[in-house]
């Protein structure tokens, strides 16, 4: 071939260390745009970045020149620096060690995007760990419940 193809929507899910609810309203769209703008500039294209206080989902058009732990070290370090920077946060920010990734088919983007901007709706009925380990376990993925999320020493 004489050239390369690819087009992979993945959704990336990760959450604040210990989930703890620190995403304020006030100031959380904004760093969901500093977010986008980080995929954007690695190789990626960002379709939607939402969530809520405390973990974040950014459906994603995943870059053919870049590795998915690439991106997400990236994404979480450069956006945490924000946070701490910007003193958004009263003490020091920091994300969970870790995220999941989920693939998608063109023909479920739209429905994904719902799911991504009704986040808010959607944990007033259902917790984050509720959710994830629904994902997880819609796509076959194996885990032990004791390494989902690290607890509060």
């Amino acid at each position: 071939m004489a050239n390369t193809y690819h087009q992979v929507y993945i959704m990336f899910v990760f959450a604040v260390k210990y989930r703890r609810a620190m995403l304020s309203k006030e100031w959380r769209s904004t760093v969901f745009g500093v977010i986008g703008n980080l995929i954007n500039e690695n190789d990626s294209k960002t379709l939607i970045v939402n969530g809520v206080e405390d973990h974040v989902h950014c459906l994603v058009v995943f870059g053919k020149n870049i590795s998915q732990s690439d991106l997400m070290k990236v994404v979480k370090a450069k956006s945490s620096k924000y946070i701490n920077d910007h003193k958004l946060t009263e003490e020091r920010f920091e994300w969970q060690v870790g995220y999941a990734s989920f693939s998608y088919n063109k023909s479920h983007i739209g429905r994904v995007i719902k799911y991504v901007e009704n986040q808010e709706e959607h944990h007033a009925k259902k917790k984050f760990l509720e959710e994830y380990v629904e994902l997880l376990n819609s796509f076959g993925i194996e885990y032990d419940e004791k390494y989902i999320f690290h607890e509060p020493i």
